[in-house]
């Protein structure tokens, strides 16, 4: 192998290896959002995308590379295998056919599994945004549920006092007061309500980035087996194509 390929085929077994990480259960979002927060991404960030590209770019260069090698030793034809002077040749034909599609291989595997690394990023980063929005929407709702009931106690308050007055002054304006709560009350209300709404549509996209998190986590287990199975099936048919 080149070293070329050989690079390729480090970088495939690094993704794989970064993807696998990203799975583990134990490690929550939030601390993904931590661990990308280090001053050590914020120096590189800027030269992310360019990289990312880059790399999109070398990749795709190699895989029609290899898509060519594959056409041409297919293509080419086969000399006869009774035909002293071709003994080698019939070997050495399917040799470089066997190198060009475990060239292929390597390089649309390393291709599609850096664009679902950026992709699985993207998703980790985006939820754990929405389950900090989620606790800070249950917090501010909490608050607001005890500003309710510290005003419904003290309308509760006001009213006992109000039917014990007997001063006719004083109770016009514990009336005045009396109303100006409910209608902070009624406010409170109106405000819990749309916090409720927010963590509720919040909740509902929370479970829709899960979903689709796993969804991408089973794909990319099919996509794994797929590949070894193929592997295995190269593996199995090369004896037998130079036999």
């Amino acid at each position: 192998m080149t070293f070329q390929w050989t690079a390729v085929a480090l970088f495939l077994y690094g993704e794989i290896g970064v993807i696998l990480i990203f799975c583990i259960p134990f490690i929550s979002p939030s601390r993904w959002k931590k661990i990308f927060r280090f001053q050590l991404w914020s120096k590189i960030s800027s030269y992310w995308n360019k990289a990312f590209l880059s790399i999109i770019v070398v990749l795709i260069i190699l895989f029609l590379d290899a898509v060519r090698e594959v056409r041409k030793y297919s293509m080419s034809p086969t000399p006869d295998k009774s035909a002293k002077l071709y003994a080698n040749s019939y070997d050495h034909l399917h040799m470089k056919l066997f190198r060009a599609q475990r060239n292929l291989y390597i390089s649309g595997f390393s291709l599609f599994l850096w664009l679902i690394l950026r992709r699985v990023t993207n998703l980790i980063v985006q939820l754990a945004i929405e389950i900090e929005s989620c606790d800070a929407l249950k917090s501010q709702v909490e608050k607001n549920n005890e500003a309710a009931k510290k005003y419904m106690e003290d309308n509760e308050h006001l009213r006992k006092v109000l039917d014990s007055s007997k001063v006719s002054d004083n109770e016009q304006k514990i009336k005045n007061e009396n109303e100006k709560l409910k209608s902070e009350i009624e406010r409170g209300k109106e405000e819990l309500q749309q916090m409720t709404n927010a963590l509720s549509k919040s909740q509902a996209e929370v479970l829709a980035l899960k979903k689709q998190s796993e969804g991408l986590t089973r794909e990319y287990d099919r996509l794994i087996k797929e590949h070894e199975l193929l592997q295995v099936c190269i593996i199995q048919c090369s004896p037998l194509a130079l036999g």
